[in-house]
């Protein structure tokens, strides 16, 4: 326990019980694998291998200061607590929100770092050498001796809500550790890369096309400027900048053994740039957002295609949204389509700014090309076949384009405070019998997508350079929400 703490020694205290932990529960395995001899005591040895907690105390002399920020302070008196997984990898995240603490507090809160109760579940410290010894033992024999997965310990309750006046300690973090690896351990599966190389800005998008130009402009990055570290694709291959073998280890990427395959442009101070393409649909929206969110990353925009409704619209030009009609129902058990999703305004201006700057356009012109308005999400790609309905709703509305993916983006953005946006490119006008054909498709495809991604590039580039901490709104927090962001 420590009193006007250190936040770094307070990391590493994290860091060494995690470690201790994590190598004895892979050396029970290792010796169980080798011998098949069970452990002696198999209540002792499913809760010997747990993670550690984080707990902060905070005992003020009056009432809470009066702090403006989003995130990084203590509404109440009370003890926070939260399990810890991976420090490392959440070592900036761990050092920003302590730091916060103790500027604010001073003396008034004591940090702890101790055992907790949860047992870390022993697939998540799975590696090749224990693989090698394990290929003709059942995953359910080793779950007879060693802690594995509970699904009750794995939810967003704290994200939801569900959490509100907790009988014995205050939830310090949105998401505690068997969560935040369950994540991880679904985000190497999904995206073909590994949880350490994701950036703090996250680019979506639901076709390869755009995956191409990012490398293409990925590759010219980091043979010309020195912002970038490399390029890494899915398989964990990894292009160094300088290197004279880029294009070979693009073109070896094994994208198409993942759904959502991940490629990720690297800095070291890790406000670089991960794009994501997953696909179409509301479903891998959700799933996506679900795992990346753990990571914390200070902000997450797509760009995608979609149908224009106006008929002053034309094939290429964009659409900023800036509200959504949803009808995606993925997120209705957990944030009711009547709930409001906001624009997050530092958001949507470099949005509009990096527009203007990629396409030379600007004032009327602009207007011309880019229309803010609300987007329509749903769930049902042939909603053209339900005409009157569809209309009927569109007008009521007044949405300006329909897709399947971009509600869901900014939903999950909002429920999961982390910061959003959605820049959509016309793609076909279905409502205007302007449809699109094979030829005229790869034309507007060849023009469009070159220009629309460096849009998306741009955004995060200028967010990042501009510093996240303004795009932490507090309209992406509840009246009682976690310390940590």
């Amino acid at each position: 326990m420590s009193e006007n703490f250190d936040p770094e020694e307070i990391i590493s205290q994290l860091e060494q019980k995690y470690a201790e932990a994590v190598e004895g529960l892979k050396g029970a395995l290792q010796e169980y694998c080798l011998t098949k001899t069970p452990p002696e005591d198999i209540r002792k040895t499913k809760n010997k291998y747990c993670y550690p907690e984080l707990v902060v105390r905070y005992n003020p002399d009056g009432p809470p200061p009066p702090i403006n920020r989003s995130f990084g302070k203590l509404s109440a008196a009370g003890k926070y607590t939260t399990t810890i997984t991976r420090p490392k990898l959440f070592h900036y995240y761990l050092l920003k929100q302590l730091n916060l603490l103790r500027a604010a507090y001073s003396k008034d809160i004591e940090v702890e770092v101790r055992k907790s109760t949860t047992p870390i579940p022993f697939p998540y410290v799975w590696d090749q050498s224990i693989g090698k010894s394990t290929s003709s033992i059942p995953p359910a024999e080793l779950a007879r001796w060693f802690p594995t997965t509970a699904l009750n310990t794995i939810n967003d309750e704290i994200a939801d809500g569900d959490v509100i006046n907790p009988k014995y300690s205050k939830p310090l973090a949105l998401f505690a550790a068997p969560r935040v690896d369950y994540s991880l351990a679904r985000l190497k599966h999904y995206s073909g890369t590994d949880p350490e190389d994701f950036q703090r800005f996250v680019l979506f998008t639901n076709y390869h096309r755009y995956v191409d130009e990012f490398c293409k402009w990925a590759k010219v990055s980091l043979s010309t400027s020195n912002k970038y570290e490399s390029l890494v694709v899915p398989g964990n291959l990894r292009a160094n900048a300088g290197a004279d073998n880029i294009q070979e280890i693009i073109d070896s990427a094994a994208w198409s053994n993942h759904q959502m395959p991940a490629y990720h442009l690297t800095r070291k101070d890790k406000k670089g740039i991960t794009l994501v393409n997953i696909g179409v649909g509301p479903s891998n929206a959700k799933t996506i957002t679900d795992h990346v969110a753990v990571l914390r990353p200070e902000c997450w925009i797509m760009v995608g295609h979609c149908g224009g409704l106006r008929q002053s619209q034309s094939l290429g030009d964009y659409v900023l949204a800036h509200a959504y009609l949803r009808a995606e129902h993925v997120l209705d058990e957990v944030m009711a389509p009547d709930i409001p999703i906001p624009p997050i305004a530092e958001v949507q201006v470099a949005l509009q700014a990096a527009a203007a700057k990629v396409t030379g356009d600007e004032g009327e012109d602009l207007k011309k090309r880019l229309r803010t308005g609300t987007v329509a999400t749903t769930d049902d790609r042939n909603w053209e076949l339900r005409y009157n309905e569809s209309a009927r709703r569109f007008n009521q509305s007044r949405a300006i384009a329909v897709d399947m993916e971009s509600a869901t983006i900014a939903a999950n953005g909002f429920r999961l405070r982390v910061p959003y946006g959605v820049l959509l490119c016309v793609s076909d006008k279905p409502l205007h019998g302007e449809i699109k054909l094979a030829g005229a498709a790869n034309r507007f495809y060849e023009r469009a997508i070159n220009e629309h991604i460096r849009i998306g590039i741009q955004t995060l580039e200028k967010l990042a350079d501009d510093g996240p901490s303004q795009l932490h709104s507090r309209k992406l927090r509840a009246f009682d929400e976690p310390p940590f962001r």
